[in-house]
C-alpha cells in the first residue's frame, strides 16, 4: 500500500550562522491511508513547523516530501498551492475563518477555488454543516458563533474538497473540556477511517491517544516514536 504522505530526512533551519535555529532536524515519517497519527511534544519543539512542511505551507531547508508517491521538491508555488487545495485539509487552533463570510460561505470558498461552484458547492457545504450539527447556524458570521461552532465550520471546510489527508494543529486548544471532547469525537467517528482518510494531529491533549494508530514525539526538533496506546 502506498503512503499518502512521506517525509524523508526533512529539516527546517531559520536564520544562518551563529543565530541559526534548527526547528526540525532530520524528520522522517510515512502516513498510510486511514491512519491517525499524533505528534506530541513540549511547546516550541517544532510541531507546527513540521505540520506546515507536511502540508506544503513551508518549504523545508533539506530533505524530501512526497504525496501518493509523487516527489514534490521540484514543484513551483502554483503547483504546490493546487496540490494543497485538493490533497490536504487544514484545521487550525485559531480556526482561521474569514470574518466577512458566513459559515456556509467559509466552506464554499475552498470549493470555489478548486473549481466547484454554484449549486454543487452550495449543496455540499450545506450537507457538511448539517452533518456537523450546524444546520441552523450556517448563515451566521464567525463572530456570532461559539468556539466549538467555529471549529466545526473549520472541520467542514477541511473536508470540502474530499482530501485524502487532514492536518490539524491543536484542534481543541481553544476549547473547553466538554466542547473539546465533542470535537475529538468528530475526529474519531466523522472524519477519517470510513473513507480511508488519514489524519496527522498536533496536540497536547492526551485524550487523542485513544483514537491514534501511532504517537510520535517531537522534542528539540527531533522526531521519534512516542509512548501511548495505539489503536488496532
Amino acid at each position: 500500500m502506498e503512503a499518502i504522505l512521506e517525509l524523508q530526512d526533512v529539516s527546517k533551519v531559520y536564520g544562518s550562522g551563529h543565530t541559526a535555529v534548527h526547528a526540525v532536524e532530520g524528520a522522517s515519517l510515512k502516513i498510510m491511508p486511514g491512519e491517525i497519527v499524533l505528534v506530541m511534544g513540549p511547546s516550541g519543539s517544532g510541531k507546527t513547523t513540521l505540520l506546515s512542511m507536511a502540508g506544503l505551507l513551508l518549504k523545508p531547508s533539506s530533505g524530501k516530501i512526497a504525496m501518493t508517491g509523487e516527489e514534490l521538491n521540484g514543484k513551483n508555488q502554483r503547483q504546490l498551492a493546487a496540490l494543497r487545495l485538493r490533497q490536504v485539509g487544514f484545521i487550525f487552533q485559531a480556526y482561521n475563518l474569514l470574518g466577512a463570510l458566513n459559515a456556509k460561505e467559509n466552506v464554499e470558498v475552498v470549493m470555489n477555488l478548486a473549481g466547484t461552484r454554484g449549486r454543487a458547492a452550495s449543496e455540499k457545504a450545506s450537507q457538511l454543516l448539517e452533518t456537523l450539527g450546524l444546520a441552523r447556524r450556517m448563515r451566521h458570521l464567525p463572530a456570532d458563533l461559539s468556539g466549538g461552532e467555529k471549529q466545526r465550520v473549520a472541520i467542514a471546510r477541511a473536508l470540502a474538497n474530499d482530501p485524502p489527508i487532514i492536518l490539524a494543529d491543536e484542534p481543541t486548544g481553544n476549547l473547553d473540556t466538554k466542547t473539546g471532547q465533542e470535537v475529538m469525537d468528530l475526529f474519531c467517528h466523522g472524519l477519517g477511517r470510513e473513507k480511508g482518510r488519514s489524519m496527522v494531529i498536533v496536540t497536547h491533549n492526551p485524550r487523542f491517544e485513544q483514537i491514534a494508530n501511532r504517537i510520535l514525539w517531537l522534542e528539540d526538533g527531533h522526531l521519534s516514536e512516542g509512548k501511548g496506546r495505539a489503536q488496532d
